[in-house]
């Protein structure tokens, strides 16, 4: 939309109009076996979408359709709003429900996601989702090098998933692409300026972190989940979703 200012993402709102018909579209250009990604730029469950009920929308078109893979990755509670519509997608298709929670501490979510849920009425979503029978996890992502990613948090994270009947834990480190760098490293500057110095650093010349940080922060979640047993044989494994393999963009970090 040729938004310069990193703000204007937040300010000026678009709506998208004939979304039913442009989706009908486009689903008939979908081959078997590829994967429908719903919330990868951002939430889609924004505030407007009380008024405009776009996701809505383009849910209930995919309810007519069978044999569909799909992910929505979302941080807000309103998906429960559409439980039913996902119940009777999931009849007919694959979908799971990538719930995002990137720390159980509601203190630090205020200052990351001022206008999000609370991280528990989010797992609380996360619960209810699974025992209407959704394919619903967590998706722990970005995780924010000296603020989430410490060994005792990542573990909050993950036994909070486990509590609240998650299917699946996905993590995802901090990238900072130019446009998402503008907003959050002004944010950093107020919020965290003794992490300044590390993150200008480790994100000079890069936007993604070292192979060795991702290899890191995957081995620990992934003796979390073995530890609280999520992703074992004696639960239904997670279905490759889109959010697993490609990064977030993260603008909506500060969105809801």
């Amino acid at each position: 939309m040729e938004l310069r200012d990193g703000l204007d993402f937040e300010r000026k709102i678009y709506v998208k109009q004939h979304t039913t018909w442009l989706l009908r579209q486009e689903l008939k250009k979908v081959r078997s076996g590829e994967e429908i990604a719903i919330g990868t730029a951002t939430d889609p469950y924004q505030p407007a979408e009380r008024r405009f009920g776009i996701t809505r929308a383009i849910l209930q078109e995919f309810a007519r359709h069978k044999g569909l893979e799909m992910g929505l990755v979302t941080k807000s509670t309103m998906v429960l709003r559409d439980l039913e519509l996902i119940r009777a997608i999931a009849e007919n298709n694959r979908i799971s429900i990538c719930m995002t929670v990137t720390t159980t501490r509601i203190d630090l979510a205020r200052i990351l996601e001022p206008r999000a849920p609370r991280p528990d009425l989010r797992l609380a979503a996360v619960r209810k989702l699974t025992e209407a029978g959704i394919h619903a996890g967590i998706n722990c992502a970005p995780v924010l090098p000296g603020i989430t990613d410490s060994p005792s948090d990542l573990e909050k994270v993950v036994k909070a998933a486990a509590d609240a009947g998650a299917k699946f834990v996905h993590v995802n480190p901090l990238f900072l692409k130019p446009c998402s760098e503008k907003i959050f490293m002004p944010f950093l500057e107020e919020k965290f300026p003794h992490l300044v110095p590390m993150y200008k650093e480790r994100y000079a010349d890069r936007a993604y972190l070292p192979a060795e940080y991702h290899k890191r922060i995957s081995a620990l979640v992934k003796k979390y989940r073995e530890k609280y047993k999520i992703g074992l044989p004696d639960r239904r494994p997670p279905q490759r979703v889109i959010v697993a393999t490609e990064p977030l963009k993260q603008l909506d970090l500060f969105g809801t």
